[in-house]
């Protein structure tokens, strides 16, 4: 097997920035049906704007238009909790990879984040870059999140305490001058905060013409954005570092992957006080901490592991044996599901019972009963709803024609169960379309609407003045060749999913 060669994304030239981010999967990092790629538009964005930025081509300032980047909601647990998901307008996108990529702008930003990571403090998520074939990721690479976790049982070597923590809504409160800050330093930022040259203040206001002038929050949902809060974070930990070390606080380190904090030290004083110093430096940037979830460990190495991941483990070791049927099999997956609803561990588990059940060959006998639970696992938690998709696809492949729709609509139905939440009808959606299927699938989600053929905007570009520019930006790009989808979701087309599943 070819190893995977990897780089950290700092550790790219800024060709290659440029050219990892105009990626589909960068501009959008979570997984979409097969058929929908951002790519062509972005490539033409690209072509018009030459280098350049969107001041030559706005007739007004998009910050004072709405809607002008598109979100779409995914839910979080099957009740409330609804996170946003933004697709930045591409001219705006394209516009901030211009300017970030520039040679000596990219230098710059590189130059702080080798300030930002000396000492204590450790970042394990700055995000990584395959050199290699993409197909080969999801079962090669060792990922971050893996490495903060064997890091943390090597310092159960020398500390006794761990205490976790993690910020309440990181995208969402970032305060946008911050960025500014990261970059230039704070004093420099607020003596230079009117230059409208100035590298931070360019960068603000560019994430700022997407979101209605708001300086509170940038988008979720891409690589691009992931590194624009590693690099605010990054400066916070330059600003927590400073202070520990003025307090001469004793003998600490930390391990931050994004905006979870894993704080090790020898006393409960010790920790405590270092919590104190991460949630005061947060705040400056607009951050909060969610103390609710804040946990204190005495023994290290039992806080090291997840308690799902360490449940998920005795799952499997139970074996197939225990469970010999499918049904028992997916009811096991969904009392899991119940006891950690959306959790890291049971993406894997629904990721791999969705590798097993593809090779199913013959027709269960409960066909209708397999169905209802795997619907009920994507109800209870619908972060994993590629891989249940997938399950879904799998399991409908046996039915004929008449059953097929009588059981979707009862999918589709249970489904509606989850109200707005566009993730989840674009993967519905996927179920279907298949010509083999050939459904329909009816939904008020701009990118459904797309793929059904309709015409439709998900950006707004009434403030863009050039006829070129408003030309490219034409949603229909984003959808290939629909009649030559497969009938099946394999694996393969989640890699995404199931490459985080993976490597939980």
């Amino acid at each position: 097997m070819a190893k995977i060669n990897k780089k950290s994304i700092i550790e790219l030239s800024n060709d290659e920035a440029k050219h990892h981010f105009l990626k589909t999967s960068s501009y959008f990092n979570n997984d979409l049906p097969s058929y929908i790629s951002f790519e062509p538009i972005l490539t033409d964005v690209m072509n018009v704007l030459k280098g350049n930025d969107i001041n030559g081509f706005k007739s007004e300032d998009p910050s004072k238009c709405s809607n002008v980047n598109y979100s779409f909601l995914t839910n979080k647990d099957g009740k409330f909790a609804w996170r946003p998901l933004e697709l930045i307008h591409p001219a705006i996108y394209v516009s901030l990879i211009n300017l970030i990529c520039e040679s000596a702008n990219w230098e710059t930003i590189l130059q702080r984040f080798s300030e930002f990571r000396a000492g204590a403090i450790e970042c394990c998520s700055l995000p990584m870059v395959s050199t290699d074939q993409q197909k080969d990721v999801e079962k090669q690479i060792t990922t971050w999140w893996q490495k903060i976790e064997q890091r943390s049982l090597e310092l159960s070597l020398e500390f006794s305490h761990v205490l976790h923590t993690d910020v309440v809504d990181c995208y969402g409160s970032l305060y946008t001058h911050s960025i500014s800050w990261a970059i230039h330093g704070i004093e420099e930022s607020k003596k230079n905060r009117s230059d409208s040259k100035l590298l931070g203040n360019k960068i603000d206001a560019l994430i700022r013409s997407g979101r209605f002038g708001q300086t509170n929050g940038i988008s979720q949902g891409s690589v691009l954005m992931d590194f624009i809060a590693e690099l605010v974070l990054g400066y916070v930990d330059l600003q927590i570092r400073e202070e520990l070390t003025n307090q001469k606080i004793g003998e600490f380190r930390i391990l931050r992957y994004r905006d979870d904090y894993r704080i090790f030290g020898k006393s409960d004083e010790i920790v405590e006080s270092i919590l104190q110093v991460v949630s005061e430096k947060l705040r400056q940037v607009g951050m909060k901490l969610g103390l609710s979830k804040t946990q204190l460990y005495r023994n290290v190495v039992e806080g090291s592991i997840k308690t799902d991941k360490l449940a998920a483990i005795d799952l499997q070791d139970l074996g197939i044996e225990n469970a010999q049927t499918v049904q028992k099999q997916l009811l096991r997956l969904h009392s899991f599901g119940q006891r950690f609803p959306n959790s890291g561990a049971l993406r894997r588990l629904v990721s791999e019972f969705h590798k097993n059940i593809s090779e199913l060959k013959e027709e269960p006998d409960d066909l209708e009963v397999l169905i209802a639970i795997a619907a009920d696992v994507g109800v209870g938690s619908p972060s994993s709803f590629p891989g249940i998709a997938g399950i879904i696809s799998q399991l409908l492949s046996f039915a004929s024609d008449e059953e097929k729709t009588t059981l979707w609509d009862k999918v589709q139905t249970k489904m509606k169960s989850i109200p707005y939440n566009g993730f989840l009808e674009i993967w519905l959606q996927r179920i279907v379309i298949p010509k083999e299927i050939n459904i329909p699938f009816e939904s008020d989600e701009g990118i459904c609407r797309i793929v059904n053929g309709n015409i439709t905007e998900l950006w707004n570009n009434n403030w863009i003045a050039s006829k070129d520019l408003k030309q490219v930006i034409d949603p229909s790009k984003i959808v290939k060749e629909v009649s030559e989808v497969k009938k099946l979701i394999t694996p393969d087309e989640i890699s995404l999913f199931t490459q985080i599943a993976a490597e939980y």
